[in-house]
C-alpha cells in the first residue's frame, strides 16, 4: 500500500490556523492592538476602510523590532512572550501564541514598518499569503506600522460570508471597546473610512468608560471595590434603574485581559435579584486582579476564556463586592457599608474549616422580671437545646381541621356536582382575569387560560407585519422629536436597518455624530420611550443576529410588539378581555408568541375531575 500521510505546506498550515484565529476583521484588529499593547505603546492609531475588508492599519509608538525580529515575527510559533512551557501559567502578556501575524499574512496582504527606537532607520516588510515578497530598509516613525490589506483575497468562501459593512464594523467597535476599556492609561483613535470615530486620550477606568459607551452611562456607574485573599474586584456598575433589556454593556476583565464568563455573570445577576426592572440586564463593567498562576487563559485560541483555579470562590466575591456597591446606594438591604474605601470580605477555600457560630442563650430569660438576671447558656446556633418544654401547649385549639379526614372530605358523589358549579360561574361571568396576567373562559372541553401579554404581543406583530407589507406608515409624530446618542457600534447597526425601522411606523434620520432624532413611533405604541423602544430593537438583533431564518422586517416587529404589549399588572373590564380574546383567535398562529412561547392552555373536564379527588 503506498504511503497517504504527509506533511502539509507551510501556506495550508497556516491557513487552517488562520480559520481559528481569524475569523473576520474584528480578529485581526484585536491581534494587532494586542501586540501593540504588548510592545508598551501608549498611542495606537486604528485605520480602516470597509469595515476593514480592504484596509486596517495599526500604528503604535511601541518598542518596535530589529530586521531579524521584524522577519521572525511572521513565522508560526514565534514569540517573545514565552520561552518554557511553564510559562503558560504565568501569563502576564495578551500574545502568546505565535500565529498572530503567520495567520494574518497567510489570508492577506500585509505591510509592515517597525522601527526600534535606539536606531535610525527601521525595515519594511511586504507578504502575500505567506510569502515574503519585499524585504527593505525604510525611513519610519518609531515602533510599529502594519497594513493588513484585501482580508480573505485567497480565501474567497471566508470572504463570501462577511456581513454587511455595518454588521462587521459593529464587531470591530467591540473589539475595540475592550482593548480600550481595559487600558485607560493609553490614547486611541479610530477612524473608519475618513471619519473619525474614537480620540481617546490617557484619562481613568471612569472616564474610559463615559468616551467609549457614551455619556449616556455616567449617571448610572456605581464603583466597586473589594479586597479578598482570592481576587482582587474593581470596577464598576449600573444602577437598577437603568437597566437595559439588551446585553452589550457587560465587561468582565482579568489581570485587564477581556474574558467571557457565564458563570461570574449569574453571580452579578444573583447580587441583582429582585431589584432589577423585568428582563433587563444591568451595567458592569468588573475588573478582577489575581495570581496569573490561578488562572488557565490558554484554553481557547481567541483567549477569551479563561479558567479558574476556584470558580465558586471567585463567584462569592464578585457577587459579594456587587451587594456592597448596592448596599451603599440604599438599593438593597445592607448592614452599614460606608461610601468610601474598599471592605475585605472574607472567603472560604477548599481547605479552610468551617466552624459554626456561637451564641449566647438565656433559657430563663423574663423580659418583665427585673431582679433575676438569669443564666446564660453557651451554644451553637439552633442545636442550643429545648428552651421551653411545654412550648407545644401553644398551639392549643388551633389544629387544623385537615387533621381530622371525617371533618372535611370530598367524595366521588359531589365531584362532578362541584365541577359543573365551577364551569357555571365561568359561564355566568364569561371571563375572568387572574392576577392582572391571565384570562379565563369556558370552552366546550373544559376552562381556556390566556396569557393575557403573549396574546396582546402575537396581536400587535401581526399587524406590524401586515402594515410592512401593505407599505402602511402608521407614525405618530412626537411633539418633542427626541435626539438620542448612541455607542458607535448601535449606530451602525442602526443605520443597517434604518430603513426596515421607518417601514414599520417610525420616523428615525441620522443627526450628527452617532445620534438620531426620533421625529414619530409607530402610533400603537404608547406605553414606551423611543430610547426604550430602538435599545429593544438593536437588543432582538444582538440576540438573533445569527439567525438567518428571521428577516429584519420580523426582528423589528417582534421586539416593537414585545415592548409595546400590554404588561401583566394591566386590569381588564369584561369587555375589553372579550376584545382581546377575539382577536387572538383572529391571528393567524395564535397558539404562540412571536418569540415561540405558549399563549393558551385548556384544563381538561377530566383532570378536574382527577383534581377533585
Amino acid at each position: 500500500m503506498a504511503d497517504i500521510i504527509h506533511l502539509l505546506p507551510d501556506s495550508v498550515a497556516n491557513q487552517i490556523a488562520a480559520g481559528e484565529v481569524i475569523q473576520r476583521p474584528a480578529s485581526v484588529i484585536k491581534e494587532l492592538v494586542e501586540n501593540s499593547i504588548d510592545a508598551g505603546a501608549d498611542k495606537i492609531k486604528i485605520n480602516i476602510k470597509d469595515a476593514g475588508k480592504t484596509l486596517i492599519q495599526v500604528i503604535d509608538n511601541g518598542c518596535g523590532m530589529s530586521e531579524t525580529d521584524a522577519r521572525m515575527a511572521f513565522e508560526r510559533h514565534a514569540t517573545s512572550k514565552i520561552t518554557k512551557a511553564g510559562d503558560l501559567f504565568s501569563i502576564h502578556t495578551k500574545g502568546f501564541r505565535g500565529e498572530a501575524l503567520a495567520s494574518v499574512a497567510a489570508i492577506a496582504h500585509v505591510v509592515m514598518k517597525t522601527r526600534p527606537h535606539n536606531e535610525e532607520t527601521g525595515i519594511e516588510i511586504a507578504i502575500e499569503g505567506s510569502k515574503v515578497t519585499g524585504q527593505d530598509p525604510v525611513q519610519c516613525d518609531p515602533g510599529t506600522n502594519i497594513a493588513v490589506k484585501n482580508l480573505f483575497f485567497n480565501v474567497p468562501a471566508r470572504r463570501k460570508f462577511l456581513k454587511s459593512d455595518n454588521t462587521e464594523f459593529r464587531h470591530i467597535i467591540v473589539e475595540f471597546q475592550r482593548a480600550a476599556l481595559s487600558h485607560p492609561g493609553i490614547a486611541f483613535i479610530v477612524v473608519h473610512n475618513n471619519n473619525e470615530i474614537y480620540n481617546l486620550p490617557p484619562e481613568n477606568t471612569r472616564q474610559r468608560i463615559i468616551h467609549t459607551i457614551g455619556r449616556h452611562i455616567n449617571s448610572s456607574l456605581t464603583s466597586l471595590n473589594t479586597d479578598t485573599s482570592i481576587a482582587g474586584v474593581k470596577g464598576y456598575i449600573g444602577k437598577p434603574e437603568l437597566a437595559k433589556k439588551t446585553f452589550g454593556e457587560q465587561f468582565f476583565f482579568v489581570n485587564n485581559r477581556y474574558m467571557r464568563h457565564p458563570y461570574f455573570h449569574k453571580a452579578v445577576m444573583k447580587a441583582y435579584d429582585r431589584i432589577l426592572p423585568p428582563e433587563t440586564v444591568p451595567s458592569y463593567f468588573i475588573f478582577l486582579d489575581t495570581d496569573p498562576g490561578k488562572i488557565d487563559v490558554n484554553i481557547h485560541p481567541t483567549k477569551t476564556e479563561i479558567k479558574f483555579e476556584d470558580e465558586a470562590a471567585v463567584f462569592q466575591v464578585i457577587m459579594a463586592s456587587v451587594k456592597e456597591a448596592l448596599g451603599k446606594f440604599n438599593l438593597t438591604p445592607s448592614i452599614d457599608f460606608n461610601s468610601e474605601g474598599s471592605i475585605n470580605i472574607p472567603v472560604t477555600g477548599r481547605d479552610t474549616e468551617v466552624k459554626p457560630p456561637v451564641i449566647d442563650v438565656d433559657p430563663h430569660f423574663n423580659p418583665f422580671d427585673k431582679e433575676k438576671p438569669g443564666k446564660v447558656y453557651r451554644g451553637h446556633g439552633h442545636r442550643a437545646g429545648r428552651v421551653e418544654k411545654d412550648w407545644e401547649k401553644l398551639y392549643e385549639g388551633f389544629e387544623d381541621p385537615l387533621d381530622h379526614p371525617d371533618s372535611f372530605k370530598i367524595t366521588d358523589e359531589n365531584v362532578q356536582t362541584r365541577i359543573e358549579s365551577l364551569v357555571a360561574t365561568f359561564a355566568s361571568h364569561g371571563y375572568l382575569q387572574i392576577k392582572g396576567k391571565y384570562i379565563l373562559t369556558t370552552v366546550k372541553s373544559g376552562i381556556l387560560l390566556v396569557d393575557q401579554k403573549r396574546a396582546h404581543e402575537r396581536i400587535l406583530f401581526e399587524k406590524f407585519m401586515r402594515q410592512e407589507q401593505q407599505q402602511i406608515q402608521a407614525a405618530q409624530k412626537q411633539l418633542y422629536p427626541e435626539s438620542i446618542e448612541l455607542d458607535p457600534a448601535d449606530f451602525n447597526l442602526l443605520k443597517d436597518i434604518l430603513d426596515e425601522i421607518n417601514g414599520i411606523g417610525f420616523d428615525i434620520s441620522e443627526f450628527g455624530k452617532n445620534s438620531v432624532i426620533v421625529n414619530g413611533c409607530p402610533s400603537e405604541i404608547t406605553n414606551s420611550r423611543p430610547a426604550e423602544l430602538i435599545d429593544h430593537i438593536l437588543g432582538e438583533f444582538k440576540s438573533t443576529g445569527g439567525d438567518i431564518k428571521i428577516t429584519a422586517r420580523e426582528k423589528i416587529a417582534r421586539s416593537l410588539a414585545c415592548t409595546a404589549a400590554i404588561g401583566y399588572d394591566k386590569v381588564f373590564e369584561e369587555e375589553e378581555m372579550r376584545e382581546l380574546i377575539d382577536k387572538l383567535f383572529a391571528c393567524e398562529n395564535p397558539n404562540y408568541s412571536p418569540s415561540g412561547k405558549a399563549i393558551l392552555s385548556i384544563i381538561e373536564l377530566n383532570e378536574l375531575e382527577h383534581r377533585f379527588r
